[in-house]
């Protein structure tokens, strides 16, 4: 596991992997930006007040206040749009430590975003429910950790064994190894804890979960060819 983990975070700032992470931040500024202007658009609209002054400081609160809540949605946003493009980090990961083995079938496009849409919507669903418990501290954090980690645990997984396999072989391969994909869940929300540092959370998820699928199917990571040669080169070296 702790391979696994080391693995996927030496390769998160390859190009491919900065690429998905450019796109999924563009797509998510662009939505929220959007959001924010039809929201405070609409709000002004509908709300006049008497006052000039009360109706200029309404506005200001308005509009600081759907920048600040906008903000939370960062993070779950861009992974959402960020899982429109994990099949180019999934094939990365693959292509740069598993070249010997088939490479997985990439997801279509329809099925992708739906499941982009319906993970999304299930992380919020399951953090919200997890922030009701804000007023009992400790038992909110093990709470968040234990939902997250079966969540992104279980759907990473999927998504990374899913290149390979039916649901079928899919299913059995989670139950199976359900304490491990749990472990590293637990890893993966670690990075969702930590704001700003969470929007790399698919990336490094994908990462993981690959080389997760690829122990438990007996594949072994090879050296990418780079440091293979710069390490032939170095021992050859006077």
């Amino acid at each position: 596991m702790l391979q696994a983990a080391s693995l996927a975070v030496t390769q998160i700032f390859s190009p491919p992997f900065r690429a998905v992470l450019w796109r999924a931040l563009g797509l998510t500024i662009a939505m929220l930006a959007a959001v924010w202007a039809t929201v405070y658009a609409t709000f002004n609209h509908f709300v006049t007040l008497p006052w000039p002054w009360l109706q200029t400081t309404v506005e200001i609160l308005t509009g600081v206040g759907l920048v600040i809540g906008l903000g939370f949605l960062i993070a779950p946003v861009s992974a959402m749009f960020a899982g429109l493009f994990l099949d180019d980090v999934a094939e990365a990961v693959e292509r740069t430590y598993y070249p010997a083995d088939p490479p997985g079938v990439p997801v279509p496009t329809g099925q992708a975003i739906l499941s982009a849409i319906r993970f999304t919507a299930l992380v919020i669903t399951v953090n919200v429910l997890v922030l009701l418990l804000v007023l009992l501290p400790g038992i909110n954090v093990i709470a968040f950790f234990f939902a997250n980690g079966y969540l992104l645990g279980r759907e990473y997984f999927e998504q990374a064994a899913g290149r390979f396999h039916p649901r079928e072989t899919v299913a059995e391969l989670r139950n199976r190894h359900a304490a491990r994909l749990f472990f590293a869940g637990l890893g993966i929300a670690f990075i969702l804890a930590i704001p700003i540092v969470n929007l790399l959370t698919p990336l490094f998820a994908t990462a993981l979960m690959v080389h997760v699928h690829k122990r438990i199917v007996g594949s072994r990571p090879m050296k990418p060819a780079t440091e293979s040669a710069l390490a032939d080169g170095g021992r050859r070296s006077p």
